[in-house]
């Protein structure tokens, strides 16, 4: 099996489960703005490829050969940085349209972190789905479980950290050892993400043309969740 170099970056939704849960009465519309969220994520992930969703997060990857420390790195941050922006740009959207259900007006909750690593793939194929395995697949996996309280990160190796030095001297660079399942010990490096860039201009509420399609858009997403329910309640009250 072949390896090849490959920069790693996983992009998961936190808040997910809780938010799933809290609002499963209108579990269509959670499910649709989930959907449109992790849709965003991956647009915004210029230069990276979709490997896999994976229930709140986004799987990606991107060729690492002949890229230098400094360039991986760059990739990283410039990535997370657009996803960070596209995702609470497509969330306030979700927010302000016109359906008052809690799923669409607490979307609120939701945050966006990211884990990234470089290292050694391959590449295997199950029934015409390609996926990447190997040590290092586990590995980048492995750091979304980790102490961090800050609500959205960058969490990247210390391969990756290293090779590339930093970013910027102004980003407050926090270093963590963690004990990975599998693993073993590791150094890791993380930081704010809002950290990372100057904050863009708040974006201008959108038009009522643009809320009203977000609303339809949104009735029409959890239109087949809502429809089986009542058809089981059809059933039961005729049966």
């Amino acid at each position: 099996m072949t390896t090849r170099r490959a920069l790693l970056l996983i992009a998961d939704i936190g808040g997910y489960t809780e938010y799933m849960q809290y609002h499963r009465s209108m579990l269509g519309h959670a499910e649709a703005a989930t959907r449109r969220l992790l849709d965003t994520i991956v647009g915004a992930a210029r230069g990276f490829d979709l490997i896999e969703i994976e229930g709140d997060a986004a799987f990606l990857s991107r060729d690492a050969e002949g890229l230098d420390g400094a360039a991986t790195l760059s990739a990283v941050t410039s990535a997370a940085v657009a996803m960070h922006r596209a995702f609470h740009a497509q969330r306030r959207l979700i927010e302000l349209n016109m359906c008052p259900c809690r799923s669409c007006t607490q979307t609120s909750a939701l945050k966006l972190k990211f884990v990234a690593h470089v290292g050694d793939v391959a590449t295997q194929t199950i029934r015409r789905r390609t996926k990447l395995v190997g040590v290092d697949v586990i590995y980048v996996h492995r750091l979304l479980k980790n102490p961090i309280t800050v609500p959205e990160y960058l969490l990247v190796t210390d391969d990756l950290f290293r090779d590339g030095g930093t970013t910027s001297a102004d980003l407050a660079i926090h270093e963590i050892a963690q004990d990975l399942e599998g693993i073993g010990h590791v150094q890791t490096y993380y930081v704010d993400v809002e950290d990372m860039a100057a904050p863009a201009d708040p974006p201008a509420d959108p038009s009522w043309r643009v809320r009203i399609g977000a609303t339809f858009d949104m009735v029409g997403r959890g239109l087949p969740h809502v429809l089986p329910r009542r058809r089981s309640r059809a059933l039961a009250a005729t049966g």
